[in-house]
């Protein structure tokens, strides 16, 4: 019986649905928290932190469209399953800033319920299917045992606490990468996770668009509480240009060569795991450390940048070009020689970082990204050869 599965048309894009964008709200608050608790304890054990959290509500995010890429969201269960993870999305995003103190149990409760709580959902969704009810039986049992793990953390404190996460982490990511393996039940193959590549694309797509809009959003709210003295509206216009930068980089032509990629693959599953469920942390977690240097920066544009100041204004670009590097490495099966170009400009300038002010870093680094963003143009060309023939 597979009455909540999507009805595939060919090689027709399955629209993401309103419900799905809904969906996506309580990450916009997510996001927001994650940045606001990289910045109140900006360390490097708070780093780590923010990463393992970060990285936990990434995981949730992905899980879950790869379930509505299977399952039809306009179907009334498929829809109240959303809206109840959302409830606990919720109830997660809000404990980030004290799931290393306080409220653990409550960060890891929510977690293990959502993760698990939506695969045995997706096990009564698929039942009839025999390749995805395997599939998800395996995953399952992943899911468990890292739910055992986020719990105990969860009675933890202190730095037992990050240890015990962590563990849970490995677990979590490395289920992918072994095809789920599972005594008794053997191994997924790619092959079994047949996605529809057109929206799983367009939905990490929308994903980068959440962060690139929550970054947009902090940075002006902290802008119109500052006075606008000529280094603070210099700092802002860095930002914005910054994240017009980062959105032309990935969006001009990168996404939509992802997309023919992953639509013309004969293997959409392992592009799918590779490219979108993976590469794409890293291009998240770089607009996240982006915000953080912008605050940074309009906060105190003048002066000499401290090394905590400089990591963050030059880490976040950094971290986004490398996850658009691998991207489109992924994609294409080329090196992108600017951004590798890029990468290098920005470790020349992080190593300057202590003779120059914060505003002059941040001008440096949105200088370097306006230009890859330029050199995208032949990206695009080559998009528009492809679809004219």
């Amino acid at each position: 019986m597979r009455h909540l599965l999507r009805t595939r048309k060919g090689h027709e894009h399955a629209r993401v649905t309103f419900v799905e964008l809904f969906f996506d709200l309580v990450f916009v608050f997510a996001v927001t928290q994650l940045s606001h608790a990289l910045l109140a304890h900006f360390s490097v054990l708070g780093a780590v932190e923010t990463l393992v959290l970060m990285m936990a509500v990434w995981w949730v995010w992905i899980y879950t469209s790869w379930v509505t890429n299977w399952l039809d969201p306009e179907r009334v269960p498929v829809r109240l399953a959303l809206f109840a993870i959302m409830a606990l999305g919720l109830i997660m995003s809000a404990a980030i800033p004290s799931a290393f103190a306080q409220l653990g149990l409550v960060f890891a409760l929510a977690h293990v319920s959502i993760q698990v709580g939506r695969t045995l959902f997706m096990l009564w969704g698929v039942r009839g299917h025999a390749a995805l009810s395997l599939n998800f039986r395996r995953i399952l049992a992943w899911l468990c045992v890292s739910g055992v793990f986020w719990i105990a953390g969860g009675f933890m404190e202190g730095e037992a606490r990050l240890v015990i996460w962590a563990a849970a982490l490995v677990i979590e990511y490395l289920g992918p990468s072994q095809g789920f393996w599972t005594p008794g039940l053997g191994r997924s193959t790619t092959a079994d996770w047949d996605v529809e590549g057109g929206h799983m694309a367009e939905r990490c797509g929308l994903f980068v668009i959440i962060a690139l809009g929550e970054s947009i959003l902090v940075t002006g709210a902290t802008f119109s509480g500052l006075a606008w003295s000529l280094p603070v509206v210099l700092a802002f216009l860095s930002a914005f240009l910054g994240s017009v930068a980062m959105w032309w980089i990935y969006f001009n032509a990168g996404a939509e060569r992802g997309t023919l990629t992953i639509t013309s693959s004969g293997d959409p599953g392992r592009l799918a795991r590779l490219a979108y469920t993976y590469i794409h942390l890293f291009i998240v977690a770089g607009i996240i450390v982006t915000a953080v240097g912008d605050e940074f920066t309009l906060a105190h544009p003048d002066g000499h940048a401290d090394l905590k100041t400089a990591s963050a204004i030059v880490g976040g670009p950094a971290l986004y070009l490398i996850g658009t590097l691998l991207f489109r490495c992924a994609v294409t099966g080329r090196l992108p020689k600017v951004q590798l170009l890029a990468l290098i400009a920005m470790a020349i300038i992080f190593a300057a970082a202590s003779l120059v002010s914060p505003l002059i870093l941040s001008l440096a680094t949105t200088i370097v990204l306006v230009i890859v963003a330029f050199a995208e143009k032949g990206a695009a060309q080559e998009l528009k050869e492809i679809h004219s023939a």
